[in-house]
């Protein structure tokens, strides 16, 4: 037998799709048998194809057939035989031709709801059936499913609006006002609650903003002890605190992509990463301590509170709230206000329009508490990337399982997706696929799961070309994490980033901050942007299947495999630096032309999937990461430790030259995936002061 096609149909329906290949569709060039799971085309040759022909000969014939995963339809067709069958590559272009034609993608809309009428549960019950049937079974699952509704509607607004964002930031004049009353307003609490609590402990009057009654959390955290370990030299957390934060720590995570329809040389063996995202955190009792040290250090926390706009002016930004539950109207003002609203803010939005974000992670899943029989998974390990599958309907779905604390176990399922206004990606569709493919993944009865919370959110990235290429900054504002949408290709998520980038940016806040550098000029050099994850744009774009476009079902897992195995056979340090955002540019080019001489059609398949203009913004990226890593080689080990030296008189005499020295010392360091280590010796700073200790602030490469 031969396999002559594999094709993935983007519906659930698959006996619609069997009805229709069985009765519906005619077969010209052969004579059709109905089979349980399909047809045989038997395709009987005239004389002029083949004139010695006998009677006895067997008769050609082709099995067509599919079955269906993860809630998509699949068919191949097989020759039996080793020859060519004429009229073969005619019968499978029609066949092909008008499968496309019947079974088209599809992305639809969440229904709109009046929520005054009726329930979510009610409202959404029709469309996602099985999304309502276990959010009903979740504590606070009405709650959370208006969030997941709330967040999608959201997100959906501004990928359809992309030119014309809602305007939320506003200049204003300069008027005689008081002095503000913050100095620093942060509007969301997830990740922005750790840098205000680093920036309150700094000495600055804080103001937390949180949409969310505080602490509540839609995703969990894991890290590595070494990563964490900078918010412990940073002295939020005492290594006693951390202990105490830590819900599981697992021996070994896995990384394992479906290649049953791959070629033996694009299959790859299991990838180990032991010390990759190995510490599963108690988010909420992290974003907690975080609060009671914002709250010790003198700030506040106005939770269940809305951002509307920011007036800006050349004094101070003033931000109008609104508090959800009693609808009364709020008013802040600060010197500083700081976006952390991921890809919900408007202000990211605003500032970027068009090209606010470029590609995004539809993400969700769920806590489970219990339910698993014993020895579906062992809790001392866990899934880092791991696919069951190709690609379906336009997706390669991809999971995560983490163990948490006790029997507990956080899963998640996402895909990479490019943003197009017709397609932005959905939330409720994906809690539909995973509701329903789990047991595909980890064999459970669904209805002996007892479910914790749910877990979900919009992951954004950016494709850079330059450090510069993306606005971060308005006058007296800036965005941090998920807003600020610097993407990590593998890790995808701004909380990985923060932690790595968090004393470089609180450094260089500071900084700013005391020397009243609060222009955009100023504050846009002030960012987590690193030179080595922007050139790995094009990787995470290898992973997302075009709006509309139909790929060979394994195409990616194929790609893939060809990284991950490449990685299977390097030292185990390579991986780790590698989903770390720690490679060099040596790293990065030697294992580019492995998988270029290991799958030779990699290049051809990264050009279909991203295009001409998309290869040349990478061709830019590459450029700026070559260049910036030679200046980093001849720089590194001299430069930063020259300027630390002349930091009193040229911050005394020339402070916005000292902030760009100080941000270009970042960019050679952290920004090349150097982290650096903090010393502890006078560390807090008080709004207003300059530098009185030598040691004051000092870091040293890693």
């Amino acid at each position: 037998m031969n396999e002559l096609i594999y094709v993935e149909l983007p519906t659930p329906d698959t006996a619609a799709v069997c009805t229709w290949l069985q009765q519906e569709w005619h077969c010209e060039l052969g004579k059709k048998i109905i089979t349980p799971d399909g047809i045989r085309v038997q395709l009987i040759p005239t004389l002029s194809r083949n004139a010695t022909t006998s009677a006895a000969a067997p008769i050609p014939e082709i099995s067509i057939f599919i079955w269906s995963v993860q809630r998509t339809t699949y068919l191949k067709a097989f020759r039996w035989g080793e020859s060519a069958i004429p009229g073969e590559g005619e019968l499978l272009q029609a066949l092909t031709r008008d499968l496309r034609r019947q079974f088209p993608y599809h992305y639809p809309k969440p229904p709109i709801i009046d929520l005054s009428e009726q329930s979510i549960f009610e409202a959404l019950a029709p469309y996602y059936p099985q999304t309502v049937r276990f959010f009903q079974k979740m504590p606070n699952g009405e709650y959370d499913l208006n969030r997941v509704y709330w967040w999608e509607q959201r997100w959906r607004e501004g990928v359809r609006n992309p030119q014309q964002p809602k305007q939320v930031v506003f200049e204003g004049l300069g008027t005689r006002t008081p002095m503000p009353t913050y100095d620093i307003i942060y509007i969301g609490g997830a990740l922005g609650v750790i840098h205000a609590a680093v920036m309150a402990q700094r000495g600055y009057k804080v103001l937390l903003v949180e949409r969310l009654p505080f602490g509540r959390m839609n995703r969990e955290w894991n890290i590595s002890r070494d990563e964490f370990q900078s918010l412990i030299d940073l002295g939020l957390f005492t290594p006693t605190e951390f202990e105490s934060i830590i819900a599981k720590e697992y021996i070994d995570g896995f990384n394992k992509f479906f290649d049953g329809n791959n070629p033996s040389y694009l299959k790859a063996p299991v990838l180990h990463t032991p010390k990759v995202l190995n510490v599963a955190l108690d988010s909420e009792k992290l974003l907690q301590m975080c609060g009671e040290k914002l709250r010790q250090a003198g700030g506040e926390i106005w939770d269940e509170t809305e951002f509307i706009r920011a007036d800006i002016t050349p004094e101070q930004v003033i931000v109008s709230l609104q508090h959800l539950p009693t609808r009364s109207n709020k008013q802040a003002t600060g010197q500083l206000l700081v976006d952390a609203m991921g890809t919900a803010s408007p202000i990211a939005w605003q500032l970027n329009g068009g090209r606010a974000f470029d590609s995004v992670c539809p993400t969700v899943g769920a806590v489970i508490a219990s339910g698993f029989e014993p020895g579906v998974w062992d809790s001392n390990y866990g899934d880092v990337l791991y696919s069951h599958g190709d690609i379906s309907r336009g997706r390669q779905l991809i999971w995560e399982l983490f163990p948490g604390a006790g029997a507990e176990l956080t899963i998640y399922l996402f895909h990479y997706h490019q943003v197009n206004s017709q397609n932005p990606g959905s939330l409720l569709e994906m809690y539909e696929d995973f509701f329903t493919i789990l047991p595909e993944y980890r064999r459970c009865d669904m209805e002996k799961l007892v479910w914790k919370k749910p877990t979900f959110g919009y992951i954004p990235g950016h494709f850079t070309v330059g450090s510069g290429d993306r606005t971060v900054a308005f006058d007296r504002l800036i965005t941090i994490g998920d807003a600020a949408s610097l993407q990590s290709p593998l890790v995808f998520t701004g909380f990985g980033s923060l932690v790595r980038n968090l004393y470089r940016l609180t450094d260089l806040l500071d900084t700013a901050l005391r020397h009243n550098l609060l222009g955009a000029k100023d504050l846009n050099q002030i960012r987590a942007y690193q030179s080595n994850i922007s050139v790995t744009w094009l990787f995470s774009k290898g992973m997302m299947v075009p709006t509309g476009s139909h790929l060979p079902p394994q195409r990616i897992n194929a790609m893939l495999n060809t990284f991950f195995g490449l990685l299977a056979d390097e030292p185990l340090e390579v991986a780790d630096n590698f989903i770390k955002d720690r490679f060099d540019w040596l790293t990065f080019n030697r294992l580019a032309l492995k998988a270029a001489r290991r799958n030779p059609a990699l290049i051809l398949w990264i050009w279909e999937m991203a295009g001409v203009r998309d290869l040349w913004r990478w061709v830019g990226s590459y450029l700026s990461f070559s260049r910036q890593s030679l200046v980093s080689g001849l720089l590194r080990g001299w430069f930063p430790s020259l300027i630390r030296r002349l930091q009193p008189w040229i911050e005394e005499h020339y402070a916005a030259f000292w902030l760009r020295l100080l941000a270009q010392h970042y960019a050679l360091t952290t920004g090349m995936g150097r982290p650096e280590k903090v010393r502890r010796e006078g560390f807090s700073i008080k709004s207003g002061e300059l530098i009185a200790n030598s040691t004051q602030g000092k870091a040293f490469d890693s």
